[in-house]
């Protein structure tokens, strides 16, 4: 590590410092990533001693890398945001075998591979985090966030002793800039003995082991979480600047562990569905036996080429998913049934009951589903009933118990005829068991939708959260989504609200200003039409390019979307052909929220503009998945049966029937090299001259 020092600071304190920065760090290392203790307790701090004084006389040699930054920096006034390089996305679950059998089906059809090595971690219950380094030298740790953006943790997670500060190794080997990925967790039996003192200090006790490593990382004052006996797991590398990436993620791991970073030893590689299955149940066996939570196993696909391949769908990668161990139950009485009505008009009930403890989280209410499993299973208030967490996250109620005792005066429970919000008459149609308030301007439902439409993963509005999205069309500042831009008008009157001051209203009067460049996906999303996810959102943006233009979209434009079926595209239509949705849209533009999407369509000068491809065999660099999304990128239509009108077929390894007929109607066949050629190169293939021709 080089660093500026003073000149006239002597060579030797220079050196010597240099020495126990480096042999504390390494004792560091032996103790909390390698359980392989070097120096006892009392060698360690008269080194640690040795440094303090050191950096206290000479203030200028103080590095970055240096232990004595570990015991905290003085109170942050809140954390920057961080945007993540490379997203850190959810993942998918699965719940059994024939769940993660699909899964894993899925990616090799993807691939058009009949098998893919895999690697199995266990999924420890903390917090994720991406921590940057440059020059071997910690730079920067981010937590997870929205995936997108997370909050600046980094003076916080020096404290954490197993999170080497400065790489171990030749520094050649030590890429300039990369990004290691983790999980910071609080082990259980160090969260047993914070509770005990917090306990005998008079403080409350915390909940649960990743509360509390949640809540003690993002401490404003990181002398706190130095006291909090914190750790970290790395699970991954998340990019490499000037260096050669490893070939498969289980390298990767070889990788962040040869340079200090503890990775979890259980990890294990397997090749079939079996060996994983086999790897599931050991961590199951082991599970209570180990000093950390785990909910599950994640499953990657091992080789970091087809994971990008394999890419993303949604928000999660189709490389990766999380198998879920069954949720933990426990009983307790169901003290009331009530019911929300959410932004789509469903009235979803919920269950208020006696606060239980559920896989170490205080549950005080949980979800019913709707009206027909109420009915089914015949829930009654007083009932002792049984809870779960399903995939230890959500907590549903799952059956009557069977010790219930019912008084003589129970009734079946009667779910409301009318909307509780505006007591319009509620209806549910044969084809779906959600009961529905049908009234557009009930205000229960607009309360919901505002704040989604505010949500970090809508137009992500600072200021307007749960509260203040009730309090706002309660006491008539908004009746639309369009009024919050029409808010800046009204600041003196929301300077009376309870509990909002000037700081918050200027806070949230930004946010909203602030949202009017969110890109078009994001808006669309944010209005919460049925059906309208993210993903579906960017088709419709790349695809009309403004507001006005998805508003006036016909149902034949909406079905010719790769991705929209009929029932999407008639949501979208019936959605538009209500008066005030569409005044909805125009307000907006009238207001100056109305982003345009200026995605560079595909080049109308590639010659595969216009053309329609048929992809079929076994391709060897790439799968007809991403051959038919090349197409589909330059313009061209990739369909799935060869007819007349079909200008190619590109044929692999054992193309089969849809060869014999593209012979048969002189559909031009071409190979894969010619294939890439004319995607990458603009090289149109020339049809080879037909015997006769050539006689001729």
């Amino acid at each position: 590590m080089q660093f500026d020092t003073d000149s006239s600071t002597p060579d030797d304190v220079v050196a010597r410092a240099a020495e126990l920065r480096d042999e504390i760090n390494r004792a560091n290392r032996l103790y909390y990533v390698e359980d392989a203790p070097e120096l006892d307790d009392a060698e360690w701090d008269g080194r640690m001693q040795e440094l303090l004084a050191l950096e206290a006389a000479h203030p200028e040699i103080q590095s970055p890398d240096s232990p004595t930054q570990r015991v905290g920096a003085p109170p942050s006034a809140g954390f920057d945001e961080v945007v993540h390089p490379i997203p850190m996305l959810s993942l998918g679950n699965v719940f059994d075998e024939d769940g993660f059998r699909a899964w894993y089906k899925r990616a090799l059809d993807f691939l058009e591979l009949e098998s893919a090595p895999m690697v199995c971690e266990l999924k420890i219950d903390g917090l994720a985090l991406a921590i940057t380094y440059r020059n071997g030298v910690m730079e920067r740790a981010a937590t997870r966030g929205d995936g997108e953006r997370g909050e600046d943790v980094t003076a916080n997670v020096r404290t954490i002793r197993s999170v080497p500060l400065k790489l171990e190794g030749n520094a050649n080997d030590i890429p300039p800039v990369m990004e290691l990925r983790g999980e910071v967790f609080l082990p259980n039996s160090k969260f047993a003995t914070l509770n005990e003192e917090r306990e005998e200090a008079g403080l409350p006790a915390y909940v649960n082991p990743r509360n509390s490593a949640s809540g003690s990382l993002r401490q404003l004052d990181s002398t706190e979480t130095a006291k909090r006996p914190l750790d970290m797991f790395f699970y991954a590398l998340g990019y490499i600047e000037g260096a050669q990436e490893p070939s498969s993620h289980s390298e990767a791991l070889e990788a962040i562990k040869g340079w200090g970073g503890r990775t979890n030893e259980w990890t294990r590689k397997a090749n079939t569905v079996e060996e994983v299955m086999a790897a599931i149940a050991n961590a199951g066996e082991v599970r209570d036996s180990l000093d950390y939570g785990i909910d599950g196993v994640v499953i990657k696909i091992d080789s970091l080429s087809l994971q990008r391949r394999l890419g993303f769908v949604g928000r999660d990668p189709r490389w990766a998913i999380a198998y879920k161990f069954p949720a933990e139950q426990a009983e307790t009485t169901l003290k009331a049934i009530h019911v929300n009505v959410g932004r789509t008009g469903a009235l979803t009930p919920w269950a208020e009951l006696d606060p239980v403890v559920v896989g170490g989280v205080t549950v005080g209410r949980a979800t019913l589903h709707n009206k027909d499993e109420i009915a089914r299973k015949d829930f009654r208030e007083g009932d002792r009933v049984v809870i779960q967490r399903a995939g230890d996250v959500i907590p549903q109620v799952v059956e009557v118990s069977a010790k219930n005792k019912r008084s003589d005066d129970s009734q079946p429970y009667a779910f409301p005829d009318n909307c509780p919000s505006c007591e319009t008459p509620t209806v549910q149609t044969e084809d779906e068991a959600v009961t529905r308030c049908v009234n557009t301007t009930c205000p229960a439902q607009f309360e919901r939708l505002l704040e989604h439409f505010a949500s970090r993963v809508a137009m992500d509005i600072e200021g307007l959260g749960e509260r203040v999205s009730q309090d706002l069309p309660r006491l008539g500042f908004v009746s639309s989504i369009a009024d919050i831009y029409r808010l800046h008008e009204r600041k003196d009157d929301l300077l009376e609200l309870d509990k909002m001051g000037e700081t918050r209203v200027d806070n949230l009067l930004k946010g909203i200003e602030a949202s009017r460049s969110q890109p078009l996906p994001k808006l669309l999303f944010a209005l919460g039409i049925t059906g309208i996810g993210s993903e579906s959102a960017e088709w419709l943006s790349r695809r009309f390019r403004s507001l006005s233009g998805v508003k006036d979209a016909t149902e034949e434009e909406l079905l010719a979307i790769d991705g929209i079926g009929p029932v999407v595209a008639t949501t979208l239509v019936d959605y538009f052909a209500i008066e005030q949705n569409r005044q909805l849209i125009d307000d907006l533009i009238e207001l100056g929220v109305n982003p345009i999407d200026d995605t560079p369509e595909p080049s109308a000068d590639h010659p595969a503009n216009g053309v329609t491809f048929v992809v079929t065999g076994r391709l060897e660099t790439m799968s007809r998945s991403e051959a038919q999304n090349r197409i589909k990128s330059l313009g061209g239509k990739a369909t799935g049966s060869v007819t007349g009108k079909t200008n190619f077929l590109v044929a692999g390894a054992e193309a089969g029937s849809k060869l014999d007929k593209a012979n048969r109607l002189n559909v031009h066949v071409i190979n894969e090299t010619e294939f890439i050629a004319f995607m990458e190169e603009s090289v149109v293939p020339s049809r080879p001259e037909s015997p006769d021709s050539a006689d001729a």
